[in-house]
């Protein structure tokens, strides 16, 4: 039997980007009738490893970050909200919304792999950040999202406490950035080739054609 395609997505749970990129290449992978044929792995990523716990207002933290105008915000929030709505993804951008700190997240994304819940935590995460308005750097967040999917909360929990989990991540996100992933999404192919950002459908089909008939 021929290997599964390996796809690596470096990734951070708050990036509006990271979310569209991968509709993308989920529906790609749908219209193609692959979905045997592929194995989607989460790699972390912290766009913001410095955010503190009470984290920052999303337009201070813009501003602060890209040095973008608010009118240049609304325009991107507006092309996320639009290409989100045609993956079905909900983007609700409000006023007080704020950029959390995602390492203890990055933990359990780590701890789902086990069960094979991966990539349904990762969903879980990014639709209870932009869709529901939920913080997703605090634990009763965090255990409701866990238990939502059925993973063991508690167990899952007791890894944000263990020295070896946390170093997995911190050795995890510098293989990437030692591999130059500076930007993200960041989707690897069997570790050889790799596509930045949030492409077309259309680009993911054909870089996947080319890959499964290889």
């Amino acid at each position: 039997m021929k290997e599964k395609l390996k796809i690596d997505i470096v990734s951070d749970v708050v990036c509006p980007w990271c979310t569209i990129g991968y509709k993308r290449l989920e529906k790609a992978i749908t219209e193609l009738g692959i979905q045997d044929q592929v194995e989607i792995e989460w790699q972390p990523f912290e766009l913001n490893p410095n955010m503190p716990v009470e984290g920052q207002n999303v337009n201070e933290h813009i501003t602060e970050k890209y040095g973008s105008t608010t009118e240049q915000q609304n325009q991107s929030k507006e092309m996320m909200t639009e290409a989100g709505a045609e993956l079905g993804f909900i983007f609700d951008y409000f006023d007080e919304m704020r950029m959390v700190n995602t390492f203890d997240a990055h933990i359990l994304l780590e701890y789902a792999k086990d069960f094979g819940k991966q990539t349904e935590l990762k969903m879980a995460f990014t639709k209870a950040f932009f869709s529901d308005r939920k913080d997703v750097s605090k634990v009763e967040i965090l255990k409701e999202t866990l238990i939502s999917i059925g993973l063991n909360a508690d167990e899952a929990l007791s890894k944000l406490k263990n020295e070896e989990a946390r170093n997995e991540v911190r050795t995890k996100q510098k293989y990437w950035k030692s591999l130059g992933v500076n930007s993200v999404p960041t989707i690897v192919f069997n570790r050889k080739s790799a596509v930045t950002g949030a492409q077309p459908v259309a680009t993911f089909k054909q870089v996947l054609s080319e890959l499964i008939a290889e």
